[in-house]
């Protein structure tokens, strides 16, 4: 099985990118984040036309929005609220025969590291705070958990830890948060455990970049975790930063973990 997650910074606008993306990395699952589409626009009937019948999606207009797209069916499809909001930033299915895959959206934060000064930074760090309480309660088993999570936990997440720690996403507030999650909440971080400790990897480049390759200052936004009775299965990871480069990009790029 291959399960891709993709901030898309709107579907509708970008649904000949994912399509094109489905046909030529042979995915079976698409976990796709800031859909930006109220669910009655969502573009149902060109997923299901390049082969991939399956969907469970929510979302808004103009903001957040999350879904998944599966060539196989998707049972039990549902979400939850998250730090007393209901702004579609979660869905959860299970694939058929397969594991239960939670698909998240966490808040970017704003730009101001501090909960007093900025209500978006503490609504990003409640979310996280009140995924680990959920996650603790409810050790994961046969689970993915994927999705644009806005930290870069790691040094090696990002094109300079020195220069970026006083900047949203990668504060020691909230690189020790997600830690934390992934510790208690019971889960294994399935990218790093692909690539290595050692590897700089990114997953996000700045629209701001006058050339986002050449400069190559990035983080790893993008996260793909697996619970511990998962390990066994994992082949293979691939960020694939040659959709950066795509005509009228996401900022961000698909990851592929291959089971």
């Amino acid at each position: 099985m291959k399960l891709a997650t993709w901030n898309i910074n709107s579907v509708r606008l970008r649904i000949d990118l994912v399509t094109r993306f489905l046909k030529e990395c042979d995915v079976d699952v698409l976990c796709l984040q800031e859909t930006k589409t109220e669910d009655g626009f969502f573009p149902v009937d060109a997923l299901a036309e390049a082969g991939w019948m399956h969907h469970a999606f929510r979302g808004e207009k103009s903001y957040n929005g999350v879904a998944i797209v599966s060539r196989h069916p998707l049972e039990d499809a549902r979400h939850m609220e998250w730090a007393g909001k209901s702004d579609c930033r979660h869905i959860v299915a299970r694939l058929a025969g397969g594991p239960e895959i939670h698909n998240f959206y966490v808040p970017a934060g704003g730009d101001i590291p501090d909960r007093d000064e900025n209500p978006k930074f503490g609504h990003k760090l409640d979310f996280i705070e009140e995924m680990t309480r959920f996650f603790t309660e409810n050790p994961p088993q046969n689970a993915i958990l994927v999705g644009d999570l806005n930290i870069a936990p790691l040094a090696e997440d990002v094109w300079s830890s020195k220069q970026l720690l006083k900047v949203v996403s990668h504060t020691p507030v909230e690189t020790e948060g997600l830690k934390r999650l992934i510790k208690e909440g019971g889960w294994v971080d399935a990218i790093r455990l692909a690539y290595g400790p050692e590897e700089k990897i990114y997953s996000w480049w700045s629209y701001r970049a006058r050339d986002w390759a050449a400069s190559n200052r990035g983080r790893r936004l993008d996260h793909v975790w697996m619970s511990p009775d998962l390990i066994g299965a994992l082949r293979k990871a691939d960020i694939k930063a040659e959709y950066r480069g795509a005509e009228k990009p996401s900022d961000h790029v698909p990851v592929i973990v291959e089971f």
